[in-house]
Formats: structure tokens, C-alpha cells, sequence
């Protein structure tokens, strides 16, 4: 099992493969992937307290002195601040009744079927959290990448963007992510596995909403998992975006290519894996933007046999649950 620091450094789909040689969650991952391509990139590690992920990072460094001949130097040391990053629970229970599982003929497809809309409502939920999930109003839910970077004089307001737009309300983000080991990455468990387990509780009794019986077949779905950023300096959020502002030629509303550049001059480095994401309406107008002999920038390359959105060679993911009525970040 990959720990931080052993070199290894794994996604879900790889953390599937190794704990599971049969292939038999290889289809969940890819129903999971469908509504959060979030998922292709993230890498994944065991938290290291139970179920919670403790790190220190630096709050000060040694700056050095300048010195003259014949005189001596400050005595320095840099200091540190532990951070404690949570985990949390999302579950839910796939029921449906025996009868009109008989009645389709095939048990297990028709059970299949019925389950992959909980899978699908699960990687929606998670994706939800991963941006704007928020522990301190909700201590159940961990916190996301937008309740982080919520205020530009904030802690990590200098990897804020302001678009200049002032449609309160009505705006949307971009988030540029550096993910890697000591940067951003993803937290289950210590002792578990990753990604979402499953278990099959087979032939039980069900209830209605009168409280009477019936035999029916229930599956339970349980993700347990965090968000850990070890270092805020691997995530750039472009803010304020007006999407209904927004042209395919960047006539009017904001320059997308010239903020996305900005992003991109702005995070620490790009050693790692960094990705854009973006809602399906700006996404939609980048590609667009493909057309525009200006924006050399953006691609349409094919990676593994699939055809992915590029800008300066970084992926542009799309990810449904980012908001185009966000508050006006300042």
C-alpha cells in the first residue's frame, strides 16, 4: 500500500487495480470518473492518524544575515505549524424490491441498474465537497478547495485571481491544482481502502414509508475520504468569473486565456500533476475559443484514446458541480 513518502504515488483508478486484481470495481470507477473527471487526477494516500491526516508546514524561514568581516550572524531558526486535516463519511443504502427485480427478468442487471444512479449521486456529493464542502459550518463534511481561498487579503489571497467582475451572485470560478504528495492530494483511511467500498447486504426486509414490510435487496455504498492541501501554493483559484458575460471570441466579459495564463505564472510550479477545472459552460467556450486563430494556447489533444481539453498543455477538466451563482470573492 502506497504511504506519503514512499514514492509511490497512486489515483483511484491505480488503487482500484492493485486492491482489486479481479476487475470486479473496475466499472464503478469508471461510473465515479463519468461525473467527476476530477477523479483522473487526484492521487490518493492513507491519512496517518486513524482518520485524520496531521502535517507540519512552515510558517517562517531563515532569511540570513548580511554580514561584515570581523562581525558575527543572528542565530536563526525557521518555525513550523502543524495542520490537521479531516476525513468524512459519505454513504448511502441502494434498495429496491424483490418483486419488480423478479419481474425484469434479470435480478442482478436490473439491481445494477437500480444501484448506478446511487454511484453517479455519490461522485456528484463528493465532487461537491472536494470544492465547496466546508467542516467549520458542517463538521460532518470535510473542506473543500473554495472555503480555502474565499477572500483575497485572506491566508492564501495572493494565489487568488480577480477576474473584475461584479455580478454578485452570478459568478463562477476556475481552479488551477497542483496535485502531488506535498501539494494537494486525497486522504482515506489509515488501515482502509480507498475509494468507494461496497457491500452487498443481499435479501433483507424493506420498509415502506407506512412502516409496513416487504422482502427487497439492499446494497450499502460508503466513501470515506479528505482533501489534504500540504502546501496552498499549488492551487491558483481564478474568481469571479460573469459566464453570461462571456464571448467565444473574448470580445467582452473576461479573457479567460489571459487569467488562465496568469494561473498558470502564479502556482508554485507545475512539477506534479496540475489540471484547470471548470464548469461545463466555460469549458464550452474555451473550446470554442479553439477556432480563434489568437488562442493558440488551447488544444484539442487525445490522450489514452480520449480526447482531452488542453491550455498550455495543462488539462482542462470539466467538473459539473462548480457553481455559476458563486458570491463575489473579494
Amino acid at each position: 500500500m502506497a504511504t506519503v513518502g514512499d514514492g509511490g504515488v497512486y489515483t483511484l483508478q491505480d488503487l482500484i487495480s492493485r486492491q482489486d486484481p479481479k476487475g470486479s470495481l473496475a466499472s464503478i470507477v469508471d461510473i465515479l470518473a463519468e461525473k467527476n473527471e476530477m477523479l483522473e487526477d487526484i492521487p490518493w494516500f492513507p491519512s496517518n492518524n486513524k482518520t485524520s491526516h496531521i502535517l507540519t508546514q512552515s510558517a517562517t524561514e531563515p532569511s540570513g544575515t548580511w554580514r561584515l568581516l570581523n562581525k558575527g550572524v543572528a542565530r536563526e531558526a525557521g518555525t513550523d505549524k502543524q495542520i490537521t486535516e479531516g476525513t468524512g463519511m459519505l454513504e448511502t443504502m441502494a434498495a429496491c424490491d424483490r418483486q419488480i427485480a423478479r419481474l425484469s427478468g434479470d435480478i442482478k442487471k436490473y439491481r445494477w441498474q437500480n444501484d448506478k444512479k446511487f454511484i453517479r449521486g455519490l461522485s456528484k456529493s463528493m465532487q461537491t465537497a472536494f470544492i465547496y464542502g466546508n467542516a467549520d459550518s458542517d463538521p460532518e463534511q470535510i473542506t473543500g478547495i473554495a472555503p480555502r481561498y474565499d477572500s483575497t487579503s485572506g491566508t492564501h489571497g495572493d494565489n487568488i485571481i480577480d477576474a473584475g467582475e461584479t455580478d454578485s451572485g452570478g459568478m463562477t470560478s476556475i481552479y488551477l491544482i497542483n496535485w502531488g504528495e506535498d501539494q494537494v492530494f486525497g486522504i482515506y483511511p489509515e488501515g482502509s481502502k480507498a475509494g468507494l467500498q461496497v457491500e452487498d447486504l443481499g435479501l433483507v426486509t424493506l420498509e415502506d414509508g407506512d412502516g409496513n414490510e416487504y422482502m427487497g435487496y439492499k446494497t450499502h455504498y460508503e466513501w470515506h475520504c479528505g482533501l489534504v492541501v500540504a502546501n496552498w501554493k499549488y492551487v491558483v483559484r481564478i474568481a469571479n468569473v460573469d459566464v453570461s458575460a462571456l464571448t467565444k471570441n473574448a470580445a467582452s466579459g473576461s479573457d479567460l486565456v489571459d487569467l488562465m495564463t496568469q494561473a498558470l505564472e502564479l502556482i508554485e510550479d507545475l512539477n506534479g500533476k496540475p489540471a484547470f477545472y471548470c464548469n461545463r459552460t466555460i469549458r464550452s467556450v474555451l473550446r470554442r475559443q479553439i477556432k480563434n486563430s489568437n488562442n493558440v494556447n488551447i488544444t484539442m489533444d487525445q490522450v489514452a484514446g480520449k480526447r482531452v481539453l488542453a491550455f498550455d498543455e495543462v488539462p482542462v477538466r470539466r467538473v459539473d458541480k462548480i457553481l455559476s451563482t458563486e458570491a463575489t470573492v473579494s
